[in-house]
């Protein structure tokens, strides 16, 4: 038997079932489990006393899911309000229910059961595994002062637009920044930014935000469209394209984004402050635009 001992008792969705962590069990022959052959999302979740819970951007979520089962051809097993509710019937099964207003809802598709043989077998029942579990955002420090990161090259595969599963490259890329003490790794592929290890990556240089292109080597975080909005909301420049490592090394601020992180000021990298050292005024502008886009979840 696997002891799950050290598990907490929370709840967890598998497969249309209402389980615990302690008690969810999969097949060791999962192609989950053996080929990280699957699809992930991880979506913020905000609550307002006396209001239903809210997804946020949850149809750009469910837009990303799909195009990335699409692709893995796995078929969805759930509609997009089926993934809504299931959301919320974990929320209400949480025992902290009544104390926590903010949750990072994440949930993954897998192929599903067969013997193993590398080829994508049809006829699978796709494997669901989801959770619901308090948001752990940044701390008032890292509002305050920005973070740390450090750089590194790129060394993942050719398809970093899919939300895949198989994160053993942004597990080495993540380890890199945890060892030095920093919050992430900003990573270059052939000298150009990509993306960090769990967030996106932003640049602002006289006063215009900018990004790598949507392509085949960057994740399309959500947050993609969340900053180009906000942007025009505020009269921000926004631009997508290639970005050299010297634009980044050189720029105004940096910021990472994420669902948890929202959108956070990089003021450090490789031990260098980062501009003026302080998140900058674009940071700033952008993070409180972000606080509206939530509460307008609870307008209507």
């Amino acid at each position: 038997m696997i002891d799950t001992s050290h598990l907490p008792a929370l709840p967890c969705h598998l497969n249309g079932e209402l389980t615990t962590l302690r008690e969810a069990r999969i097949s060791p022959l999962d192609r989950g489990f053996i080929f990280g052959d699957g699809i992930y999302e991880g979506i913020a979740v905000y609550g307002k006393p006396g209001h239903t819970p809210q997804p946020f951007r949850f149809e750009q979520h469910m837009a990303r899911l799909e195009r990335g089962l699409k692709e893995t051809r796995i078929p969805n097993p759930h509609t997009r309000e089926e993934w809504r509710q299931i959301a919320l019937h974990l929320i209400a099964a949480h025992p902290a229910r009544e104390q926590v207003l903010d949750w990072f809802y994440y949930f993954q598709v897998t192929r599903g059961v067969a013997l193993r043989d590398h080829p994508m077998l049809p006829g699978l029942t796709p494997t669901v595994f989801a959770t619901c579990l308090p948001m752990k955002p940044p701390t008032a420090e890292q509002r305050a002062q920005g973070v740390a990161c450090v750089t590194a090259d790129d060394f993942r595969w050719q398809k970093a637009h899919l939300k895949s599963i198989s994160l053993l490259g942004a597990v080495f890329a993540r380890q890199l920044s945890y060892e030095q003490g920093a919050l992430e790794t900003v990573m270059f592929r052939d000298g150009f930014l990509s993306e960090a290890a769990a967030s996106n990556v932003w640049v602002v240089r006289n006063g215009t935000v900018m990004g790598p292109p949507k392509d085949n080597l960057v994740l399309e975080g959500i947050r993609y469209g969340a900053i180009e909005e906000l942007c025009a909301q505020e009269g921000i420049g926004f631009e997508l394209r290639r970005i050299a490592r010297d634009e980044v090394l050189s720029a105004d601020e940096l910021m990472l984004s994420s669902a948890t992180k929202e959108v956070l000021a990089i003021t450090t990298l490789d031990g260098r402050p980062v501009g003026s050292g302080r998140p900058g005024p674009v940071y700033q502008r952008l993070y409180a635009a972000y606080q509206r886009a939530k509460q307008a979840l609870f307008a209507t």
